[in-house]
């Protein structure tokens, strides 16, 4: 493969990781939806702490744990602020 090969490859993969990404957020939406009509708060740590140990044990690398840990604090990061906002709005 040549490099314009690999970044096709990248392009395929970054259009996947961005359908994930909207689908996750679509979930955590109806999971504050869920969490709102209970009246528990949008932040979990137990949950997220759950999450970051899981990523860890299955992390078949090159990607070190940290830098796993670092990218689903992102993620979920942004979930919770959008479904902070969603919640206002309902």
């Amino acid at each position: 493969m040549d490099i314009d090969d690999i970044r096709v490859k990248i392009n395929q993969l970054d259009d996947e990781l961005l359908r994930i990404f909207n689908e996750r957020a679509l979930l955590a939406l109806e999971i504050g939806h869920i969490k709102k009509k209970l009246n528990l708060p949008i932040y979990d740590p137990k949950r997220e702490k759950l999450i970051f140990e899981r990523m860890k044990q299955i992390n078949p690398g090159p990607l070190e744990n940290e830098a796993i840990v670092r990218l689903f604090e992102r993620v979920i990061d942004e979930s919770r602020s959008l479904e902070r906002v969603r919640a206002k709005g309902d």
